[in-house]
């Protein structure tokens, strides 16, 4: 009988600001964390039913940002990755009057079928924290805010 063995530390629980590799016959393949999120953002927001990623003082951040730099595809995406697996978490602002659980089921199978497919990691799990529901009269009233500043 086989006895488990645990998994060194490095591979359960790497760093976020630290790359993944994969080593070859060729080479080494490094993936830092920051792609991984990358990739897992632009999943969600593919999602139907996603209006957003974040929460309330990320989304406020996020726009001063996409206004300087551009669109952060991460915003909202926290990931934990190994030498093998990635696990995600995920905030989201959701549209009204869809199905909740229908929403994070879907951001959860496109992180999950994006990461895999792109990136190459297993995706041990995706945990989906529903922040907010974007109901259709707010964007009437941010309008109205900007006209009137």
């Amino acid at each position: 009988m086989a006895t488990p063995t645990t998994p060194a530390p490095s591979a359960v629980n790497t760093p976020t600001n630290t790359p993944t590799g994969a080593q070859t016959g060729l080479g080494k393949t490094i993936i830092n964390d920051g792609v991984v999120a990358k990739v897992a953002g632009i999943a969600a927001r593919e999602t139907r039913g996603v209006h957003a990623l974040g929460g309330g003082a990320a989304r406020a951040f996020g726009a001063i940002r996409e206004a300087v730099a551009g669109t952060d595809q991460g915003q909202g995406i926290s990931v934990e990755v190994g030498e093998t697996q990635v696990a995600v978490d995920v905030t989201i602002v959701a549209e009204y009057p869809a199905s909740l659980q229908e929403i994070a089921d879907g951001v959860r199978s496109n992180i999950i079928r994006a990461v895999e497919s792109i990136v190459g990691l297993e995706v041990t799990e995706v945990n989906v924290t529903v922040n907010d529901v974007h109901l259709p009269s707010d964007d009437k009233d941010e309008a109205a805010e900007a006209r009137v500043q």
